[in-house]
């Protein structure tokens, strides 16, 4: 099913119709939404608690990666979330992709991605924070791969004081096929992550390392990365990382960028006054 392919402008637009829609949304309140960790916000790893009942966000990650034989990947993912019960989320995915090719860079999208995530209990005395989470990635775009598919994964946060340490893994169901160019959904990942806050400057920064295989038939992919997030006003928050691989399979190295904006749904239905 053909989206966008070589020399289509969506790729190119996408970038900015995000960022029209991020300035003109309206505040949700103030928060410090920067220590909430989200995956790919800017590490693979992510927390274990939900945005706040009722609350949307809006997201627009970007991400470069460069493979060791000279290949690269630009991925634009603008996201949506919405906190639909207490400690529940759900959120839309919609990756466009620029993969390098023979004949040049070619832009599609990469599949649609819907989630969902529920936070089965806050930390306490004797027991970490858990959730789980469930993503539904459809094969819709030229460059969104074959298949369906159903990812699974469990999610573990540790607090003390400032610093937090946390245990993700997840895995996919059913057989393997031809992946998406961007937000893959891998065989079966696992990984560990720190982060340590510093309240004055509002800034989280964090470190993980984690291993996949994307299909069975490839090797194990060994990375780590760094990043941190800052919220430059009560809610717009942006992130930066870095990664790199750890062994011979994985990206010779991976930058990221975002920027995520809360809003109200009075300011999103005001837009189209």
């Amino acid at each position: 099913m053909g989206i966008a392919s070589h020399g289509n402008p969506l790729g190119k637009a996408a970038p900015l119709v995000l960022a029209a829609l991020l300035a003109s949304s309206q505040p949700a309140g103030a928060q410090i939404d920067y220590r909430n960790l989200e995956d790919d916000r800017p590490a693979l790893i992510e927390d274990a608690y939900a945005i706040e009942r009722h609350a949307f966000e809006l997201l627009a990650p970007w991400r470069y990666g460069r493979e060791r034989q000279g290949g690269s990947t630009h991925a634009f993912v603008p996201e949506i979330e919405y906190g639909i019960l207490r400690n529940a989320q759900v959120g839309l995915k919609f990756p466009i992709a620029g993969a390098r090719t023979p004949d040049g860079r070619d832009w599609g999208l990469s599949g649609v991605k819907l989630f969902g995530l529920y936070n089965f209990n806050t930390e306490s005395r004797s027991l970490p924070a858990f959730a789980v989470r469930a993503d539904a990635t459809f094969p819709v775009g030229s460059l969104a791969g074959e298949g369906t598919r159903v990812t699974v994964k469990g999610i573990a946060t540790r607090s003390w004081g400032r610093n937090r340490l946390h245990l993700n893994g997840a895995y996919t169901l059913g057989r393997d096929r031809p992946l998406g160019a961007a937000e893959a959904a891998h065989k079966w990942w696992y990984g560990v992550a720190g982060d340590h806050t510093l309240f004055r400057q509002s800034i989280l920064v964090v470190a993980e390392v984690y291993a996949l295989r994307s299909i069975t038939a490839e090797p194990v992919e060994v990375n780590a990365s760094l990043g941190l997030r800052r919220q430059i006003t009560p809610y717009i928050v942006v992130d930066v990382g870095v990664a790199r691989r750890l062994r011979d399979a994985g990206p010779d190295y991976e930058i990221t960028f975002g920027v995520s904006r809360a809003f109200a749904v009075a300011g999103l239905m005001g837009m189209g006054r």
